[in-house]
């Protein structure tokens, strides 16, 4: 049986970067997390489209831009990227939706451009 390689995951911002440089534990907390986070039945295309729901409902842009970017990586569709943000907009309202939008549209044209 062949094995998938995992698809490469976009670089983690330079700000995030010098953050876990300068409180190294914080940072490994924060992998300890994800990683409990990912334990369980959900397969990483539903991880990735919650966790952006999830962002999305907070209205929580680092986040949003963070699981638009990790998403696209691994091969999930603009168009369904686009579609948390309709399931989304009758609870968060749609002014708030149209801002998501543009974040998601932004990430989206920053991941084509490289």
């Amino acid at each position: 049986m062949e094995q998938r390689k995992a698809p490469e995951q976009p670089k983690p911002p330079k700000a995030y970067e010098e953050f876990v440089r300068r409180f190294p534990k914080l940072g490994e907390a924060w992998d300890a997390i994800a990683e409990a986070g990912n334990e369980g039945p959900l397969e990483d295309r539903m991880r990735r489209l919650i966790k952006l729901a999830v962002a999305v409902g907070a209205l929580r842009e680092g986040a949003v831009r963070a699981s638009v970017r990790k998403a696209l990586a691994s091969g999930i569709a603009l168009r369904d990227l686009e579609q948390v943000v309709a399931l989304a907009a009758g609870t968060i309202g749609l002014p708030a939706a149209v801002a998501v939008f543009s974040w998601i549209r932004e990430e989206a044209e920053k991941a084509k451009a490289s």
